[in-house]
């Protein structure tokens, strides 16, 4: 007796309406899927960043600073105008998504337009420091056929003698700037007995040295209200081996001094001597040299 085979037992059958699977799918993967290759995408185009006004209005306040910082008259403009320029720049720098060149250049301007300000404020200071204390260009008129320093006959030549010790002016010539009319009147040596004379306090020139007087006049030429001392001329005495010797250096009292400390108006004029302790030996050797001003060129004169 035979047994009928169950379905499935040991053999597979195939229903009429059912369609025969592929062995992968028959071991359970499922039936097979096709990737597909997603298109190219464009790279995303970059916005553009929005216009900084803040920074247009720093970069051109601080082109107009550093303008005005240039101009001497209008320097407080510029001074004004600078600092501002630098606070709009930083700020345009911490705005987002703002263009930052204008803001750095208005950075740079700024900080140069302050310095260049600074620079040209000194330069007008100094200008006019020198304007308010200067007696401006030093003259020499040598006198002529012997006239009188004080004469209105002289002789103008060109500022050649006096310039240097080895080309001193000669006695008599008339030095002038614009404040003050210096003449050396004459000079005379061994005059350590007129001196000591002169003042009981007076003390002895040193050892090898000798006082020597300079007889000068000083004229104030200038237009200043208020006056000025003659101290502000200057008489030193350079010796042969190129020292100098001034008034300060001994204290002596000069016979029929001049008077230094007393104000002049325009026109007014100081005479008198000064003294100094000058080495006995090279007394005849040295030059004077003069200043007709507190800042006036220095101009030298023989003393013999």
């Amino acid at each position: 007796m035979t047994t009928p085979e169950l379905p499935g037992a040991g053999s597979q059958q195939t229903s009429p309406h059912q369609s025969e699977q592929s062995p992968i799918a028959q071991q359970g993967l499922g039936s097979p899927t096709q990737t597909l290759t997603p298109p190219p995408t464009a790279p995303p185009i970059r916005a553009k960043k929005p216009f900084n006004i803040l920074g247009l209005i720093a970069l051109i306040t601080a082109v107009l600073g550093f303008i005005f910082a240039c101009i001497p008259g209008a320097l407080i403009v510029g001074w004004i105008l600078l600092p501002i320029a630098f606070v709009l720049a930083l700020v345009s720098l911490f705005l987002k998504d703002k263009a930052k060149w204008m803001g750095i250049t208005a950075l740079i301007a700024s900080i140069i337009g302050t310095i260049v300000g600074v620079s040209v404020f000194f330069a007008v200071v100094a200008t006019s420091f020198d304007n308010a204390f200067s007696s401006g260009d030093t003259t020499v008129a040598e006198p002529s056929n012997g006239a009188a320093a004080n004469d209105a006959a002289v002789e103008k030549k060109p500022d050649v003698n006096g310039r240097t010790r080895e080309n001193p002016s000669p006695i008599g010539s008339v030095i002038e700037s614009d404040d003050w009319r210096v003449v050396i009147n004459s000079v005379t040596f061994a005059a350590t007995d007129a001196v000591l004379g002169a003042n009981e306090f007076n003390d002895p020139p040193a050892e090898g040295s000798e006082y020597i007087l300079v007889d000068y006049s000083a004229t104030y030429l200038g237009d200043d209200a208020e006056g000025q001392m003659p101290a502000f001329v200057s008489i030193e005495y350079v010796t042969a081996s190129g020292t100098t010797v001034n008034g300060f250096d001994n204290i002596a009292t000069a016979p029929n001094p001049i008077d230094t400390t007393s104000t002049l108006y325009k026109d007014g004029t100081a005479t008198g001597n000064t003294v100094f302790a000058v080495p006995t030996s090279t007394a005849g050797q040295g030059v004077l040299a003069v200043r007709p001003g507190m800042l006036a060129d220095k101009v030298f004169v023989a003393v013999k």
